[in-house]
């Protein structure tokens, strides 16, 4: 199992990152993220899942695998994570990997019993609450009721979660949703918006830096 460290200081909080449906570990947007959080002073940890591994592998475009593949490679890089830092961690990603770290923060939870890792909270990088088009299918289902916070940085016209359309939702107290203007999916926003690609990540680096110290 291959990793990236983004290493701050040895005593930073540590933040794994997965990556989202179509995009592996080092694109462009889970580069620059990673950079600017470990410069924020928390250290960031890189992964893949196995379908995009194999398609580094064979040049195949596999899609994504089902919700149990996935999860199950969640857990292996938590005990891989937790095993070499030794303390509590933070998870997330971008869009589907931050999705499947709330689903397994939150199957813990259902289970009633304490995860062997212990986890201290859930930053999502666009959730895709909704596929696109499908706002009649929200999954939240698990979001309505998780102990574990959750930061989510979302764009405000985000396709697969907007803001008039999330802001309807019934969520746990303890998920926050930190709206980015005019922000897509990717937390981009137009120009005539006034601010710029970077000035979001930027804007949710501070926000994640301030979520890792309050919890």
């Amino acid at each position: 199992m291959e990793l990236i460290w983004n290493k701050a200081s040895d005593n930073a909080e540590v933040l794994i990152l997965a990556h989202g449906a179509g995009a592996a570990m080092d694109s462009e947007f889970m580069e620059r993220m990673a950079e600017l959080i470990c410069e924020s002073g928390v250290t960031v940890v890189r992964f893949e899942f196995d379908y995009m591994q194999q398609r580094r592998e064979t040049g195949s475009r596999r899609p994504p695998d089902r919700q149990p593949k996935l999860l199950a490679c969640w857990e292996r890089v938590l005990d891989a994570v937790y095993e070499e830092v030794g303390r509590p961690l933070f998870i997330g990603g971008k869009s589907m990997g931050g999705r499947m770290a709330t689903l397994l923060v939150a199957q813990s939870e259902n289970e009633g019993r304490e995860s062997p890792v212990p986890i201290k909270g859930v930053v999502c990088l666009g959730y895709p609450f909704y596929a696109a088009g499908k706002h009649d299918k929200p999954r939240i289902d698990h979001l309505q009721e998780i102990n574990t916070p959750v930061l989510v940085m979302q764009g405000e016209r985000d396709a697969m979660g907007g803001r008039e359309t999330v802001g309807e939702y019934l969520l746990s107290p303890n998920v926050s949703i930190h709206w980015l203007a005019d922000g897509n999916h990717d937390l981009k926003p137009r120009k005539v918006s006034g601010f710029s690609h970077e000035d979001h990540l930027q804007t949710s680096v501070v926000c994640i830096h301030e979520f890792c110290a309050a919890c």
